[in-house]
This record gives structure tokens, sequence and C-alpha cells, in this order.
């Protein structure tokens, strides 16, 4: 089975049912959206209910109403997503951009996450909400202003992809992803990347976590990944996982091993 796509209230998104299994809620990164975690299906179990948002101001997603949003207000956004789908306990996997979003909501909302994978984690800026922007992350707005969508993708795509010029394919399928941003969305997500803390959340969590990230991610590199690993507390302190001949794009590159990763933490959630 293959996804299909649903609107809920404001929510954008694809799912795929299950029949039994666990239920996994999927949350991708900056410059990307639900339709980057299809060639991941073949790879998951085929009980388990998988569904993808596209986060607020995404590929049909309504924007959130603040032009600065906070991680945690992405976080209750997914909470009312969550609500509305009548999903009460899940398994939660953010991806770069996603990590803070869902660290935010597991740090808030323990009950709901059963197993929390954090994979190639952006940690975030630090900068107050008001204060100038960081240069990275006005820099991501200005290119995209500056570019237009597909010049912005297209310079930026083969960067996310370890040893882009063996991998076309994959280059391409993330290029046509990121050159489906818009404004305000993107915006507003480089303006929470800026201002994310992802370190403090990740001491909050009480949940039990995994972090995977690729071994040759240039983009949030495996030190930021350790970092993230390192701040979680015990006992709730996963596994740490590097993918060797992956870059950021990880569960596009290396679905395998991703989906190995979530699987294992299925395992140990009993």
């Amino acid at each position: 089975m293959t996804f299909k796509e649903h609107i809920s209230g404001n929510i954008a998104y694809l799912e795929r049912p299950g029949s039994g299994g666990p239920t996994l809620v999927m949350l991708h990164g900056v410059g990307s959206n639900a339709a980057s975690f299809v060639p991941l299906l073949p790879h998951l179990p085929r009980d388990w209910r998988i569904v993808a948002w596209n986060a607020p101001g995404y590929c049909g997603s309504a924007p959130l109403d603040a032009d600065w949003p906070l991680a945690s207000d992405y976080a209750e956004a997914l909470k009312a997503f969550l609500d509305r789908l009548e999903l009460d306990r899940v398994f939660l996997a953010g991806h770069s951009l996603g990590c803070l979003m869902a660290a935010s909501f597991a740090s808030t909302h323990r009950d709901r996450v059963a197993h929390l994978l954090l994979s190639s984690p952006a940690l975030g800026h630090g900068v107050p909400r008001g204060a100038a922007l960081s240069a990275a992350a006005q820099a991501r707005i200005d290119d995209l202003e500056s570019l237009g969508a597909e010049k912005f993708a297209a310079l930026r795509a083969p960067r996310l992809v370890f040893e882009p010029e063996a991998n076309t394919d994959i280059v391409d399928r993330v290029r046509h992803g990121m050159a489906q941003v818009s404004v305000p969305g993107y915006p507003q997500a480089a303006c929470m990347l800026a201002s994310g803390r992802l370190l403090d959340d990740a001491e909050r969590l009480q949940v039990p976590t995994d972090v995977i990230v690729g071994a040759e991610d240039v983009v949030t590199p495996p030190d930021s990944a350790r970092r993230a690993h390192s701040a979680l507390r015990q006992p709730w302190r996963g596994a740490l996982t590097l993918v060797p001949g992956a870059g950021h794009a990880l569960y596009q590159q290396s679905p395998a091993a991703f989906a190995a990763a979530l699987e294992a933490f299925a395992e140990t959630a009993g």
C-alpha cells in the first residue's frame, strides 16, 4: 500500500493504513514535505499505520498565525492534529527541523509519545524571538526570495546527499521536494530554526528517545547528533546510530537503515 492524501482541519497529510500495528507519525524538515517519506514505505512493516504531515505552511497546510513561531507553536499544532485523528499515543519521528517540533511536543505531552526518534537533528540557533535572525536563517529566507523556489532548491539540494554526483536520482527527489516550499511557511520555519533550542527540550524529555544521523551529513553533522544524544537523561536515552554512506537526506538515501532504527525501537517499546 502507498500513501493517500488527506486533509484534517488545516493540515494536509499523507497516510498509509495499518492493520493492528503501531502508528508512526513523521515530521519532515525545513526544506521538505510529507511526500519525502515515500521511499521509506516499502521498508516499514505493513501492519504499521504511517502518518506524515505537511507542517503548517507546507503543501496545502495552513501557516501558523505568528510571523516568528516557536517550536512550541508547531508542537501545539501537532497536538491539535493528533487530536483530530484520535491518536492518543504514537511513535514519533522527526527529521532535521522536525526534531525541534517533535522534541517540543514530546517534552510537553509525554503521555502521547511511546517512543521518539530524532533523525539528523537540527539543534536550532538559540536566537530570542524578535531579535535579529541568525545569519544562517536569514540566508535561507533571502535565497528563497531572490532566487525563487526552483533555483533555490537546485542550489541547496546536492548538499543534502552524500556523493551527489553518484546519486542524482536522490538529489532530484530532494530538489523536487524543496522546490515546493513557499511563503510564508518556509520563512516561518526558518525563524523557528533561528530560535530553536533542541538541547533544552532534550534535557526535559521523559520519553524513550533514539538518535540517528548520516555519517556523512554536512548539514547537521554527527557531532550535533552526539550533543543531542548526550543531552538526553537516563533512563530515557536510547541508541545513537551513525549510518555510513548517508548524508542529511538520511531516510531518502538509506531508507532500509532508517526503517531498521524505527523497528528496533518498536521492539524495545514492546
